[in-house]
């Protein structure tokens, strides 16, 4: 089928293709991002004590809040993608479970789901080692780290479910009926004709699922998870300084999702079918 006879494809004009993008495909954007970073490394060079000091003890959680971020985020892509699946599944036991724990998780804010995984979650295992006396559940502790990837994880999954359906839906019925025409099982038409088209069409969206998750992966620094948040809150507490050590986790938050936003903006362009 041709770009002119897809129904799913619409005319891109230039406002479309994005306003901070030049003629010669140059993104603008990129030099807010080398402003914010130009920023942070004068003030490191102009004033070491704080900013060099801070630098240096924040480094480790800078891995670990990109850790926990692309952890989550490629964890979020599966289990929404199955709970989509299952949301517009013809079997009413599946579709009502589905529904019920994108409703239910949309409806708890995620710090209160971080909380439950952290405290309550082990409490159950505990209490079910105790039940049938295994020794492995009864000792078990959580780790904070795995419990912060599962919150955000289940959090965002059910907003990332809703973000696949849309995209499912938006793919015409004709395209799984001339998959069916060609001898497609349902299963291989949703893998090789329907899902990646709706791929291409979520990938906005899915961009910014990532960017929301790098940011309130800052809520995990509640659950001893030593990320750029607990790590700043630690260095600002020990040395009195709440101005300038807020400031320069707020610059490391803005210049990462800057650079998360730039990639995704970046890959929507290459995976773009124009007319």
């Amino acid at each position: 089928m041709t770009d002119e006879n897809n129904p799913l494809i619409p005319p891109m004009n230039a406002r479309q293709t994005g306003a901070a993008e030049s003629k010669d495909g140059f993104d603008r954007w990129w030099i807010l991002v080398a402003i914010v970073a130009a920023i942070i490394l004068l003030l490191v060079f102009m004033k070491p004590d704080p900013y060099q000091r801070m630098i240096l003890f924040v480094r480790d959680g800078v891995m670990v809040t990109l850790t926990v971020t692309v952890s989550s985020f490629l964890l979020v892509m599966v289990l929404g993608l199955f709970a989509a699946l299952g949301r517009l599944s013809k079997n009413p036991v599946i579709s009502t479970l589905a529904s019920v724990y994108v409703e239910v998780v949309r409806g708890v804010p995620l710090l209160v789901q971080i909380f439950a995984w952290y405290f309550a979650f082990p409490s159950i295992v505990q209490g079910i080692g105790d039940k049938f006396h295994i020794p492995a559940f009864q000792d078990y502790l959580a780790n904070p780290v795995g419990m912060a990837i599962l919150g955000l994880t289940f959090c965002y999954g059910a907003y990332m479910s809703e973000i696949y359906r849309a995209g499912i839906q938006s793919i015409s019925r004709g395209q799984m009926e001339a998959a069916r025409s060609l001898g497609m099982t349902h299963f291989q038409a949703m893998r090789y004709i329907i899902i990646p088209q709706a791929v291409r069409v979520i990938l906005p969206p899915v961009g910014n699922e990532f960017v929301s998750i790098l940011k309130d992966s800052s809520l995990v620094s509640a659950v001893a998870v030593a990320d750029i948040t607990r790590r700043g809150r630690e260095f600002i507490s020990t040395n009195f300084i709440p101005l300038e050590g807020w400031m320069l986790v707020a610059l490391l938050y803005l210049l990462m999702t800057l650079f998360a936003s730039r990639i995704v903006t970046w890959i929507e362009r290459k995976t773009r079918i124009t007319r």
